[in-house]
């Protein structure tokens, strides 16, 4: 790559953004004065545009941090110089967002920025006890954190661990703006949340790769840049199914910026292409810097349109107003029809992230599969049936009816949650993806970490070997019953999306590693001997039939003002279905459990075979010595009893 100046980048990208900014409103008529409480031209004009400035000072955080983590070696002078990248943009970040909180404010409360006390107290509050202030506030905290740590980080598994907290500023943000109020609460979410973290990476990037200036980088950078663009169309389709109701919502304003954003997308998917399929197989570095500049531009106005598109307001497909009933109220969504059994096949509810999570695992899984059998490296196919199995698990659950009735009956609730916890991971760890990823993916020779040297340094920490215990994953998974059912923490999964999901990766996680403890074939902490696993797995089934019968014998509802209130009028009453949820608890991990058990018991066999042929072939070897001292002793040991 040629040395760009970073002047020239920065402005590449700004000058798109403020252009597609500027377009944009005019387009959607949010340049227009407000009927009521118009915060005048000043305001309308600068809070889009800083609210742009900011989401490129995050993107130009997180992006410089991933590249770091994924690209550059260890201890090198790139990656301190990244890592100084990611500070500025970090402060950049907290300063911008501090000064488009200040004018979010002043568009919201209609009153001039100032440094009156009224102005002030006003700010304070609308940053600490407003939802849309709190989630500024919260971002503009994890931006800070993520300045910091990357001033003081200095090697790759601190960068790593920096770029987390960095992602994590976007759940935020992900939380407010259309998002926040939209029908579906939950596509809507999740889809922005994919969406900020893809154009993240993409566009940040970008960005860091053109300042590093690294030739080595360009191959790993695309390949961060084709998950990110396949990311960003799942998650802008979403976005766009959830407030384009209908075809002709495309010919209004806001359609035509949507529409602007795809012929982007589509254009910077040519981009991707030329990268891998001419000018990285020909070297031709000049043209690459050239045609970095011009794909910088493209997504500076991607980014503008996306900013546009969150102050201007989108179709209103709904027509007219209607009484809430008690379940839209708790929900946001209407009470669906009964559950039937035609309706477990037939009713869905699409969660775009988990989408999103199973498609990406299915393809690397088979990519790595592909990798291995094109040169000539066999793979049982077992593993990657029950690998896909699994994952295909995962998705019904997660997406399927499932995740439409367990906000309505607890029973439902309770089946996913025990799938979640057994039936998956039973499927996923036979699959041995960790093995796969050792095999298949290229070694990095550079002291840099792909793909194959952080999976087997996430699986050989402390922390790993600790949780990998199979007393420790047991105790986890049995304990996790009582906190998570018996405690607020039910309240904040039942009510709260981000609890929801949280409520999934946990389940998951603490299945994951409790089966990955008694039948794991992948490398990470050394198993348990068989008679421990089987001890652990009878005694933690135990506690889940007790759990069960709790539940069962309750008299109590566990969430009154949840399954109580929801005015559901079809079905057992919310006390007969905990029940029937409890009976659920306890028998529908009979089916796991057996495979598991069974599991266990042949691997045991034929452990058991195993050491019975090496002794046998160590007995051939000294001329069956062994079995004559094992003679000798017990003739030894007959005759001193003899004498006695």
């Amino acid at each position: 790559m040629h040395k760009t100046r970073p002047t020239l980048v920065i402005a590449v990208a700004l000058v798109g953004l403020v252009f597609a900014i500027w377009l944009g409103m005019r387009v959607s008529g949010a340049d227009l004065p407000l009927l009521i409480a118009d915060p005048g031209p000043t305001v309308r004009w600068l809070s889009p545009i800083l609210k742009g400035l900011t989401d490129v000072a995050i993107a130009g955080t997180i992006g410089t941090l991933a590249l770091a983590a994924w690209g550059l070696p260890e201890g090198s002078a790139e990656l301190r110089k990244a890592l100084n990248i990611a500070t500025g943009f970090g402060f950049a970040w907290v300063i911008l967002g501090l000064v488009s909180a200040v004018f979010r404010y002043s568009a919201i409360a209609d009153l001039p920025v100032d440094g009156s006390n009224h102005f002030s107290q006003g700010l304070w509050q609308f940053l600490t006890e407003v939802p849309l202030g709190q989630a500024l506030a919260t971002s503009l905290i994890f931006g800070a954190l993520a300045a910091t740590g990357s001033l003081l980080a200095s090697s790759l598994r601190s960068t790593l661990f920096v770029a987390g907290i960095s992602m994590a500023g976007l759940v935020p943000l992900a939380l407010t703006g259309h998002a926040a109020g939209q029908a579906n609460h939950a596509v809507a979410v999740n889809a922005q949340g994919l969406h900020l973290l893809a154009i993240s990476i993409w566009l940040g990037g970008l960005i860091a790769l053109l300042l590093l200036r690294g030739d080595e980088l360009v191959a790993r950078y695309s390949t961060l840049a084709l998950f990110a663009f396949g990311v960003t169309a799942v998650s802008g389709i979403a976005s766009a199914w959830v407030r384009i109701i209908k075809p002709s919502d495309l010919f209004t304003p806001y359609g035509a910026l949507v529409l602007a954003k795809v012929a982007i997308l589509v254009v910077l998917g040519l981009f991707g292409y030329l990268y891998r399929s001419r000018l990285m197989a020909t070297e031709v570095k000049a043209r690459f810097t050239k045609l970095a500049l011009i794909e910088l531009g493209f997504m500076g106005l991607a980014a503008g349109f996306g900013t546009a598109l969150s102050v201007s307001a989108p179709p209103d497909s709904q027509g007219g107003y209607e009484q809430l009933t008690p379940a839209q109220i708790l929900t946001g969504e209407k009470l669906p029809p009964e559950l039937t059994p035609m309706r477990w096949l037939t009713a869905w509810n699409f969660d775009i992230l988990w989408i999103t999570i199973c498609l990406l695992l299915a393809g690397l899984y088979l990519y790595g599969v592909y990798t291995l059998r094109k040169r000539g490296d066999s793979w049982p196919v077992y593993r990657t049936a029950s690998w896909l199995a699994g994952l295909a698990l995962l998705f019904y659950i997660t997406s399927g009816s499932m995740n439409l009735y367990e906000h309505y009956l607890f029973s439902v609730h309770m089946i996913a949650h025990m799938l979640l916890t057994m039936a998956v991971p039973v499927l996923l760890v036979p699959g041995a993806p960790v093995t796969l990823i050792s095999r298949a993916a290229h070694k990095r020779q550079d002291e840099s970490r792909g793909l194959r040297e952080w999976v087997l340094w996430a699986v050989h920490t402390p922390w790993a070997r600790f949780f990998g215990n199979p007393l420790v994953s047991a105790a986890m998974f049995a304990s996790s019953l009582v906190v998570f059912y018996f405690t607020p923490v039910f309240g904040w999964a039942t009510r709260d999306h981000l609890g929801h999901e949280w409520m999934v990766v946990h389940f998951l996680i603490t299945g994951y590693l409790f089966v990955q403890s008694l039948i794991g074939a992948d490398p990470g902490p050394k198993l348990a001997s068989y008679p421990i696993r089987l001890m652990v797995l009878i005694l933690t089934l135990t506690f889940h039939a007790f759990f069960g019968l709790a539940l069962m014998q309750g008299t109590t509802l566990l969430l009154p003002d949840w399954f109580g209130a929801m005015g559901r009028t079809w079905g057992a009453t919310p006390l007969d279905d905990q029940q029937t949820g409890g009976a659920i608890a306890w028998g529908i991990g009979e089916l796991p459990s057996a495979v598991l058990t069974i599991i266990v018991s042949r691997q045991w066999f034929k452990a058991d075979q195993r050491e019975q042929k090496r002794l046998d072939r160590a007995s051939d070897r000294t001329g069956n010595q062994d079995i004559e001292d094992y003679n000798a002793m017990l003739a030894k040991l007959a005759g001193r009893k003899e004498d006695n």
